[in-house]
């Protein structure tokens, strides 16, 4: 009996044994493939990590050339509107310019039509000038006339004189005025001729033609 329960001990220790030996096993196969398993999802992780460390440079790359984006639209937008500033201050001026060139254009027109008034009047004095000069001309040769006659006058005038303070000649004179008819001297006859105007109190010569 006791060898019964010996033998089914052994054989219970023998498959126990076995069960171990199988479940080592086992187990030791799981924890190859599991280690195996860990090792790929550590493989797979670091090239995630890799693919992620990837992306993040290359989502930074892209974030500073967005960055670099904005800063060139913003440049650009603040030369545009620099430019549309100077555009509209050019064109101010130009807009000036254009007036002034207009009131310029304006003033040379008055200036010019001031200048043919000017020339003209010029034209006309130089005419006034001209008869002036010729009147002037006129007036010496008129006066030289009017001191010549002045002067034959005047030595008619000092001749009468004489005659009329000489004895013998007043005396002639006399009896030659009694063989003149009666009336026939007067003051028209007197001056006829003399080129003179006589008034109650002067007497003017006339020039002569």
């Amino acid at each position: 009996m006791k060898y019964y329960l010996s033998a089914a001990f052994a054989l219970a220790c023998i498959a126990l044994v076995i069960s171990l030996i199988a479940m080592k096993r086992g187990d030791n196969a799981q924890h190859e493939m599991d280690a195996a398993a860990i090792a790929g999802f550590s493989n797979r992780l670091d090239t995630a990590q890799l693919q992620v460390a990837f992306c993040q440079g290359t989502m930074l790359t892209l974030s500073n050339r967005l960055d670099e984006s904005r800063s060139a639209s913003l440049t650009f937008s603040n030369q545009l509107m620099e430019a549309e500033s100077t555009l509209a201050l050019v064109t101010e001026q130009n807009t000036n310019l254009n007036r002034q060139v207009a009131e310029m254009e304006s003033e040379n027109q008055t200036l010019g039509r001031r200048v043919m008034d000017l020339t003209n009047q010029v034209a006309g004095l130089t005419g006034q000038i001209a008869l002036t000069g010729t009147n002037l001309a006129q007036a010496y040769k008129d006066h030289a006339l009017l001191e010549n006659r002045l002067r034959r006058d005047v030595a008619e005038r000092v001749v009468v004189e004489r005659k009329f303070y000489n004895l013998a000649e007043l005396q002639a004179q006399i009896e030659k005025m009694k063989g003149f008819p009666e009336g026939t001297v007067s003051a028209g006859s007197i001056y006829a001729g003399l080129d003179v105007e006589v008034t109650s109190n002067a007497v003017h010569v006339i020039a002569p033609n």
